[in-house]
């Protein structure tokens, strides 16, 4: 008989991890929760930061289930590796992504080491997302459903969430395929409304709790706010892109993505036609804007250059036709895939697409299957 894994729950404090730790624990798994503790807002940033009720959450949670509980204290690795990401990013004119960096870094990067390291063979999330187990013939079984042990057999695969309306694997597309195979997905096979049914069932504590919208670990934190905290202010002239005509001054680039149209803070057309964000320049440090039409110059993009590429699947070796996720909950669209050295590539949409920011997450897809993602240049 197989051995029983020994999971680490990532208990987040949320519905979905408690859930995830449910489900583990009815399959006769050997599971422990464990509070990742990143951020507990000691700089004072502006805005709501609930790590020590996310803590309290997320130990009743583990009490109600009568499994251990642990916080492990990831602070530094979270400093380093994720908030400086993203001050010297947006410092640099980018837009990153701090949830995907941080699953990759963080929830599959530091927090899975220390399971490995505490004689744990896997990390459980929350996530909506599912891994699949795929044969030869083409017929696949879920990967993370087989009580009390790992299943073995066939191509490990990552797929969407079931529930379209949550699904989170755009922000696993930077994942490895060794991270992969020590990640679970208990609860990407179901509906929310069903998890929440299970939750109330069950009795969790966190089962009525409202979804959190912040940034990754850090809270619901407005990210001006955050900005305005770290990043000094570098104003700058607003200039219409199609004529060059200064409009008026901005605090600073790092406010500003493609594709913005509110908080730009000057006055639509007297045709009501609102301003957008379609380039910044840096020589002068001019945020460039025109009327969101799609004509816009620099708003719509056919072709654009990726860099970064991380596979979870096998990477494709010469061009080809595949679907990509532009941002988060926008639906796959067709693209050709251009490969280029140095882990870059070219990529080519059927249809332009709107606002692409330099540092955000282009996620490939066949399908409903997650292949990999990199990062627009």
């Amino acid at each position: 008989m197989a051995a029983r894994e020994k999971i680490l729950v990532a208990l987040s404090g949320g519905v979905d991890s408690s859930v995830a730790a449910l489900l583990l624990r009815e399959q006769g798994c050997d599971i422990v929760g464990a509070y990742m503790k990143n951020w507990i807002n000691e700089d004072a940033v502006i805005g709501h930061c609930p790590w020590q009720q996310d803590i309290d959450d997320a130990r009743a949670v583990a009490d109600h289930l009568g499994i251990e509980f642990r916080v492990v204290n990831l602070m530094r690795e979270y400093r380093e590796q994720i908030v400086q990401y993203l001050l010297d990013g947006y410092a640099h004119g980018l837009t990153p992504n701090p949830d995907v960096m941080c699953n990759r870094e963080i929830k599959f990067g530091v927090f899975r080491a220390w399971a490995k390291e505490h004689g744990f063979t896997a990390v459980a999330t929350g996530h909506h997302a599912r891994r699949f187990l795929v044969a030869d013939d083409g017929s696949r079984r879920p990967a993370d459903s087989a009580p009390g042990h790992p299943a073995q057999d066939g191509q490990l695969q990552l797929w969407e969430g079931a529930d379209k309306a949550k699904d989170q694997s755009y922000f696993l597309a930077l994942l490895s395929p060794a991270q992969l195979a020590d990640a679970r997905f208990p609860i990407g096979h179901l509906a929310k409304t069903e998890l929440r049914r299970l939750a109330r069932t069950a009795g969790l504590p966190t089962a009525d709790k409202k979804d959190s919208q912040g940034i990754c670990f850090i809270g619901e934190v407005k990210m001006a706010d955050f900005l305005r905290a770290y990043v000094p202010d570098a104003p700058g002239p607003i200039v219409r892109a199609t004529d060059g005509v200064e409009l008026g001054c901005h605090r600073g680039l790092h406010f500003f993505t493609l594709g913005q149209r509110k908080g730009i803070g000057v006055p639509s057309n007297t045709d009501h036609e609102a301003y957008v964000v379609v380039g910044k320049r840096a020589a002068d440090r001019a945020l460039l804007v025109a009327f969101d039409r799609p004509d816009a110059p620099g708003l719509f993009q056919r072709e654009v250059q990726v860099h970064s590429l991380s596979w979870v699947a096998d990477a494709p070796a010469t061009s080809r036709i595949l679907e990509g996720r532009v941002r988060y909950r926008d639906p796959r669209v067709a693209l050709e895939f251009v490969p280029a050295p140095d882990a870059t590539a070219r990529i080519i949409f059927r249809e332009p697409q709107r606002g692409l920011a330099s540092g955000q997450i282009l996620a490939f897809y066949d399908g409903e299957r997650l292949l990999g993602g990199g990062v627009y240049a």
